[in-house]
């Protein structure tokens, strides 16, 4: 592997990620098999001025070990100190920076109705940290990098470190720090986004109408004044982030009563170690009342039934299927980057996706239609055939995909 584009690759993470900002704080959340990378980040981050850094450590196969031996009551509970660590920080305006790498099918003999009762207490005991993170109160940022499960699941029958080093190679290569100068290909590769936003903020569509050959026929309200985004966000300070690395998706939220139909996954959804295969959802007015899944199919069940706002949707994203994800030919059960590869939704909590969101009380989101939940899990759904039409408030239909690409 190219250690010096690992090095771009951690410089990148703290100039453009996060974009950290003189004597800020950096929270990491990392698994254990990442140190290495994580201590490059810390020592960029420190170098670029950092406050301070401080490294939250994760042992999946502890939480494995937990899982399947600890009593069932302990799975009701989530530790203060933890909780604190989150909301501590995040008042005082630390960035948080988050490495994405599970093992897709680790807790596969795990109970998913464990799994499912310790994320929603997980979610629970989190909730006021999300909403800050969804309303970019903070900056954020997920990424990813290869370890040796994964890299085995995305790449069988090759020999361990061949798998990880074609994983890294694959990692570098979608998030551009392979360029000469990473951050001047992502401010290029974020304009050109910006333009696919503008597009569809200029149209101001009331109603996407969803088709493909896999059996998708779907009609999804937007609620009016809805805001498409892309690329980089903001802090309401002004401090410039990119949520996701990589990133090819323009998305905002639907109404939540708005949706009708059935849409079909299109690749696998590892959700809490599980893989959730060959699933469709079905939707009247908003809500889900039907569901079904080759494979996972009680994962998908918890999954919906975490709360009232998991049986909606939170986020409409479009990502055209000649994009570098999705050219590459992978499949990384890892949704980073299986969802930059796919035209996707979101089950759960939607983004506030409005020029005039941190204007809005709750009270105003709900009267908007805006969807809250405990979750918020993309699932993809784009195909080579997908066609996309663009409804506006006058009736007039304008194509958005052919043939799984953007029209315009």
């Amino acid at each position: 592997m190219d250690k010096e584009m690992i090095r771009k690759y951690a410089q990148l993470i703290v100039k453009a990620g996060v974009n950290i900002q003189k004597k800020q704080i950096l929270v990491i959340f990392s698994p254990i098999e990442c140190a290495e990378f994580t201590r490059m980040v810390s020592q960029f981050a420190y170098e670029e001025g950092a406050g301070d850094v401080v490294i939250s450590w994760r042992d999946e196969l502890s939480t494995k070990i937990r899982m399947l031996h600890a009593p069932e009551e302990a799975l009701d509970e989530f530790p203060a100190w933890t909780k604190e660590l989150h909301m501590s920080y995040a008042l005082r305006g630390a960035a948080f920076l988050s490495i994405s790498a599970s093992d897709p099918e680790l807790m596969k003999d795990v109970d998913a109705n464990r799994m499912s009762k310790a994320m929603k207490t997980k979610n629970l005991a989190l909730k006021d940290y999300a909403d800050r993170l969804m309303s970019n109160k903070n900056p954020w940022c997920v990424v990813s990098v290869p370890t040796l499960a994964w890299a085995k699941k995305v790449f069988p029958g090759m020999a361990e470190d061949e798998a990880v080093e074609k994983l890294w190679d694959s990692i570098l290569v979608s998030v551009r720090a392979d360029a000469v100068d990473p951050v001047a290909a992502w401010e290029e590769h974020k304009s050109n986004l910006a333009e696919r936003m503008e597009f569809l903020n200029s149209n101001n569509f009331k109603y996407l109408i969803y088709k493909n050959s896999l059996g998708t026929d779907l009609k999804i309200e937007l609620p009016k004044n809805h805001y498409w985004l892309a690329g980089s966000e903001h802090t309401p300070e002004g401090q410039v982030f990119i949520p996701n690395m990589p990133t090819e998706e323009v998305f905002t939220l639907p109404v939540k009563t708005g949706v009708d139909g059935t849409v079909v996954s299109s690749m696998p959804l590892n959700y809490n170690g599980n893989l959730i295969e060959n699933f469709s959802l079905t939707f009247k007015k908003g809500r889900v009342v039907e569901f079904s899944a080759k494979k996972g199919y009680e994962s998908l069940k918890n999954l919906v039934e975490t709360d009232e706002g998991s049986h909606y949707l939170g986020e409409v994203a479009l990502v055209p299927n000649d994009s570098p994800i999705s050219n590459s030919r992978t499949l990384f059960y890892n949704t980073l980057f299986d969802e930059n590869a796919s035209c996707h939704l979101a089950i759960g909590k939607a983004y506030p996706c409005f020029k005039d969101a941190n204007e809005l009380t709750d009270k105003d989101f709900e009267e908007r239609g805006v969807n809250d939940s405990l979750e918020h899990v993309d699932f993809m759904i784009g195909t080579p055939d997908m066609e996309i039409i663009g409804v506006k408030d006058s009736g007039e239909e304008i194509p958005v995909f052919r043939s799984g690409n953007f029209a315009f």
